[in-house]
């Protein structure tokens, strides 16, 4: 097998064609263009690109699925023992720190040997010695075996001669389906490091152009008109995982359990900053903003409501149709609910039990798609973080469920990077090793009316 293959993606503008001569594998980074989902050299010429772009065209751009990053890298770790990836900077994109997680995952991260006791580094040393010397040196069987990484799979029990199979386990922790909402790698992320908060400034209203008739009489005042201005603020905010893990695992077992719960640790963090965006930190004076709790600094509320009864034929509508100006629809907006909403919009039947909405799953991340309705073509997330209209009941207090909205116009703000480290002291006598994971992050939209939420009225409202 080759040593070493170059991974790539198609920001590095090196084409599919390109890269098939070369021998180099290039990842197509996504983007989306009028809410249709395209990958250069897939689905979309580099030529296209540029003639619709040169149009002005609305495009947004957004990383691969973490699905279709480990689908490519096994690709080429098929015709190579390891694979050099070249991501876009960390600067531009958050799929750099994605490809980082990854690499922390049982299958990708290179072997690391165990430390060799003082019997065996002795025996290794007397035995490179002999080889100096021109002498001559064997193996006993036990270490061949190893060296292979062969199993044993019978043992013989001396006392009675029956043959007795050993207790085995098995090397590889099979994950469950557990996924962080897309939301992460979808809003607009801004390296706060160093400060201790953040006043983004945003446009409340714009100017009002003045007409009349044309006026020859000279010193007559015109109306002012001013735009006014506000700041959306974006502080600290700290997110946590903590675990324990006996010392003595790694020797006891060849699952790597340590490596495995690092790897759960960053996916519980990311699952936890996914719920701040969508909620906050639930508290009547947030310290952390989300998207339907978000404020300027005079504590006016920066995404729009649009009240909701149920899933029904053309709710959709009154949802699309509140977001933005007077004068545009859509953009580069998407639809963030459950996935037990989804279900119930997919449910949805006319008069002639045909489907009065048609749902179509990213297949390059499951976690997306596209809820056609007619003409109308509405990107979706899901997020468990969300609260479901399908099952929500008037109340007391108005209930928020789905909403929607161009994810650019939340900024999350990173204090610093995520953090998996193990910390051998903090259970030093109980002979545990404490694996800590941290990330400090704010968030608020910055954008005035950047999100609409769909609200159920409280009972009576």
């Amino acid at each position: 097998m080759r040593t070493t293959g170059i991974v790539t993606d198609s920001h590095s503008s090196i084409s599919q064609s390109e890269a098939e001569k070369l021998g180099i594998f290039v990842l197509p980074m996504p983007f989306y263009m009028n809410g249709t989902c395209y990958y250069e050299g897939i689905n979309i010429t580099r030529e296209e690109f540029l003639d619709r772009l040169c149009r002005l065209e609305d495009i947004s751009t957004s990383q691969p699925s973490p699905e279709a990053v480990m689908e490519l890298w096994d690709k080429a770790l098929s015709q190579y023992k390891d694979i050099l990836y070249i991501p876009i900077s960390s600067g531009l994109s958050g799929s750099c720190q994605t490809a980082m997680m990854l690499a922390q995952e049982e299958k990708f991260a290179a072997p690391r040997p165990a430390p060799l006791d003082r019997e065996t580094r002795e025996r290794a040393e007397d035995r490179a010695e002999t080889l100096k010397n021109g002498g001559r040196i064997t193996f006993s069987p036990e270490e061949v075996r190893a060296a292979l990484g062969l199993t044993i799979r019978n043992s013989t029990t001396l006392g009675t001669g029956t043959l007795v199979e050993p207790t085995r386990v098995g090397s590889t922790i099979h994950d469950n389906v557990a996924r962080v909402s897309s939301i992460v790698d979808q809003v607009y992320v801004q390296d706060l490091t160093g400060c201790q908060a953040i006043l983004e400034p945003l446009l409340l209203s714009d100017m009002e152009a003045q007409t009349g008739k044309v006026t020859t009489t000279a010193g007559t005042a015109r109306t002012a008109s001013d735009p006014t201005f506000s700041a959306a603020k974006i502080a600290p905010y700290e997110a946590t995982v903590t675990t324990f893990v006996d010392r003595n695992l790694s020797r006891l077992t060849p699952v790597a359990y340590e490596e495995k719960i690092r790897s759960i640790a960053m996916r519980s963090l990311r699952r936890a900053v996914a719920k701040l965006i969508y909620n906050g930190d639930g508290q009547g004076t947030p310290d952390m903003y989300g998207i339907k709790t978000a404020k300027d600094t005079a504590g006016a509320a920066l995404f729009k409501t649009v009240n909701v009864s149920s899933i029904e034929a053309g709710f959709l509508d009154n949802i699309v149709f509140a977001y933005g100006s007077d004068e545009e629809v859509g953009g580069n907006a998407r639809l963030f609910l459950t996935k037990a909403d989804l279900a119930a919009i997919g449910a949805l039947r006319n008069a002639d039990d045909n489907r009065v909405y048609e749902i179509v799953p990213d297949p390059a991340n499951a976690n997306t798609g596209r809820i056609l309705d007619g003409g109308l073509i509405v990107p979706y997330t899901i997020g468990s973080a969300l609260t479901s209209l399908s099952a929500s009941k008037a109340g007391a207090s108005d209930i928020q469920t789905m909403i929607y909205g161009d994810p650019m116009n939340f900024e999350l703000g990173l204090f610093g990077d995520y953090s998996i480290r193990i910390d051998e002291s903090v259970k030093a006598v109980e002979r545990m090793n404490a694996i800590l994971g941290d990330v400090m992050v704010g968030g608020n939209l910055i954008v005035k009316d950047g999100f609409v939420v769909a609200t159920l009225p409280k009972s009576g409202g």
